[in-house]
């Protein structure tokens, strides 16, 4: 189970970079998005990553509610991409949609190690 979340975040992340590099290529406001967006993409992997590398239950607990709250914080970006029109509903609807799931699926995994039992989600 550890590593269907390691790499669907992975692949999540895989997204967020190509979706920057479009975004990258025009001036302005995008480019400024993007990179919020690309901070906050990645780093839902790279703390779960960590997460799986902690040594305690505390850590990993705390590194899987900073993967939730980066999801959030890209769910926020990418809503905002689509409410200023610079990419279109159609194009991120299914990247809304993963990173609504991986909100729910890491914070039940934070809770579930929070609440004492075993953090191989």
């Amino acid at each position: 189970m550890a590593s269907d979340i390691k790499e669907r975040t992975f692949a999540f992340a895989a997204r967020v970079v190509r979706l920057c590099q479009m975004l990258d290529a025009a001036p302005g406001v995008s480019r400024t998005m993007a990179d919020q967006l690309l901070r906050s993409g990645t780093s839902v992997g790279a703390n779960v990553e960590e997460a799986h590398g902690s040594q305690s239950k505390t850590d990993f607990t705390a590194k899987m509610y900073i993967a939730c709250k980066e999801a959030r914080e890209t769910h926020y970006w990418l809503r905002l991409l689509i409410a200023t029109d610079i990419v279109p509903e159609g194009k991120l609807a299914p990247m809304l949609d993963e990173s609504n799931q991986l909100v729910a699926i890491l914070t039940s995994i934070a809770k579930t190690a929070k609440n004492g039992r075993n953090h191989d989600a």
